[in-house]
């Protein structure tokens, strides 16, 4: 291949010599020294959010960002089943990333594995805890490309608080029941990993907002939290705290909602949570016994109307909050082991 004059990582430099040549006229001092005119990045073109991947069919139409590789827009027949995002915008409140090695939080970004401790980067500085893993931010690349189908894929090397390599692949594939997303990590590295995974959607019933819409949540169990910090107490039946019991249909309303649940009710295995409006209308979130708590959050952000409680954050989770402490749910990546999960949106 001919040189093109490409600088590192393709960038192109363009001197007033190379001008000269092209046609252009030569710097007026023999001898002087070649000034650079110009300076293309090919990531100068590439939206805030990454690459944009859009997949559509049987009247699906999602969009997935490189960075995260996330969901920024789902719609069915033109209807917003998430909450989208521009592709210029960075991504605000985690809004359909996804989440690995672990979702939710640990608790002041500490925890023993291996005998060894380790401390991770508090992601969450106001509450001082250790937020939603170390892919959010990642660029994915692409393995497989198609109109339904998108594979991307990420490595997370060993870094301070997290001594492992871990590769994060996931797919998204449309099809007539709608969008399924798979994560799946293979510890690439000599010892054991911890690891857990989910998404961050935020599912959208119709027009209005999140205290307009009913609301089908089959878990007995919820986590308790601390109210300053969220982190973990207890887990109690959803019968010592009725406003967070929604095993029967029904509308939201006022209630604030920041919670993880367990011991959900499932059909063949699969648990589902319904969002509904007033008309009918609405998405279902399901996911098979890989996933066994569900974080939901009505998305209170009473310092930014524009945002407060515009869709319900549905989280299906491989393990518990702070589960790097607690070991509940927590998944062990042994040296070559694979693990996976999936979950899935559809309109109603």
């Amino acid at each position: 291949m001919a040189d093109d004059g490409a600088g590192p990582g393709g960038a192109v430099f363009t001197t007033q010599e190379e001008s000269a040549r092209a046609g252009g006229s030569r710097a007026d001092s023999a001898g002087s020294r070649p000034s650079f005119l110009s300076y293309e990045h090919p990531a100068a073109s590439t939206p805030r959010s990454g690459r944009q991947l859009t997949l559509e069919s049987h009247g699906y139409r999602a969009v997935i960002a490189s960075i995260g590789a996330t969901l920024r827009a789902l719609t069915h027949d033109g209807r917003d089943l998430v909450v989208p995002f521009d592709a210029e915008e960075v991504r605000p409140n985690y809004r359909g990333a996804t989440l690995a090695p672990w979702p939710n939080r640990i608790v002041d970004g500490r925890y023993s594995f291996g005998g060894a401790e380790h401390q991770l980067a508090l992601t969450e500085p106001s509450r001082g805890h250790a937020l939603h893993g170390l892919v959010a931010w990642a660029e994915f690349a692409d393995r497989v490309v198609e109109p339904d189908r998108v594979v991307l894929t990420t490595i997370i090397e060993p870094q301070a608080g997290y001594p492992f390599r871990v590769e994060v692949e996931v797919e998204y594939r449309l099809e007539a029941v709608g969008l399924t997303q798979t994560v799946t990590a293979r510890n690439l590295g000599m010892d054991a990993a911890p690891c857990g995974t989910g998404p961050h959607p935020y599912l959208v019933a119709g027009p209005g907002c999140v205290d307009e819409w009913t609301l089908l949540l089959p878990a007995s169990d919820v986590l308790t939290v601390t109210p300053d910090r969220l982190s973990p107490v207890a887990v109690e039946p959803v019968e010592a705290h009725p406003q967070w019991d929604f095993r029967a249909p029904r509308l939201i309303g006022d209630t604030f909602i920041d919670h993880a649940f367990t011991g959900l009710a499932r059909t063949d295995g699969v648990a589902e949570v319904r969002v509904l409006t007033a008309a009918g209308t609405g998405v279902a979130l399901s996911w098979d016994e890989d996933c066994p708590w569900v974080q939901i959050h009505t998305a209170d952000t009473p310092a930014d109307p524009s945002t407060h409680r515009i869709g319900l954050a549905v989280e299906p989770m491989t393990c518990a909050p702070d589960a790097f402490n607690s070991g509940a749910g927590l998944v062990v990546l042994q040296p070559d082991a694979v693990h996976a999960a999936s979950w899935s949106i559809r309109a109603l």
